[in-house]
């Protein structure tokens, strides 16, 4: 009889932890801190989709107004920023880093609104189908990287909120220690009217 509640003991203790764990949202956590990486990883495909956009409207647009140099190189120059940006997971609770990968894309995203200012001058260009073909698909992407980013920042707000309330916030300090992730903020620099001056006709 001893021998025998010696023998059962460890799996009662494992089947008592067990229910205490699920009891105490250490699952739950993981859950949520999972959807965070989800929701970061659709979020930077979008942006990285955004990206492989620009070559070919570089160049279609440099076709018709190769003088534009100055634009056309900030954007390049702004793309090649934020490709060279990039966050492992594991930093999502790193405000600066995350700042820093913001700054990089809005600072992309202002430059490509300046470019299509700049494309207003150009009717021709307008016209060309390749350039309609690509505007069209970088204005799907952009509201795309909207919805992602707005999915990302909800699965940021579950998870923070599910380490911080009882009893979950003890088992996190005890367990596991995570630490809040940040939210993505829409860079201003990507909301700024570009000032483009059309000059005076003499």
């Amino acid at each position: 009889m001893t021998r025998t509640i010696v023998r059962t003991a460890p799996v009662l203790l494992v089947f008592v932890l067990a229910l205490l764990l699920s009891g105490c949202g250490y699952n739950q956590i993981q859950v949520n801190e999972e959807a965070v990486f989800k929701a970061w990883g659709d979020l930077e495909a979008t942006l990285q989709r955004r990206a492989d956009l620009i070559p070919n409207l570089v160049a279609t647009v440099k076709g018709y107004a190769a003088h534009e140099q100055e634009t056309l190189q900030a954007v390049i120059e702004a793309r090649a920023k934020a490709t060279s940006q990039t966050i492992d997971p594991s930093k999502l609770s790193d405000p600066k880093a995350l700042a820093a990968f913001q700054a990089a894309q809005g600072t992309l995203g202002a430059a490509l609104g300046r470019l299509m200012v700049v494309v207003e001058r150009y009717p021709n260009l307008k016209a060309d189908q390749n350039f309609r073909d690509l505007q069209h698909q970088l204005e799907g992407t952009e509201n795309r990287i909207n919805v992602a980013r707005q999915r990302y920042n909800e699965a940021v707000r579950v998870f923070n909120t599910s380490i911080r309330t009882f009893p979950n916030n003890l088992t996190n300090n005890l367990l596991l220690n995570l630490e809040r992730k940040a939210f993505y903020e829409a860079d201003e620099k990507a909301h700024e009217a570009p000032s483009v001056d059309f000059g005076t006709k003499g």
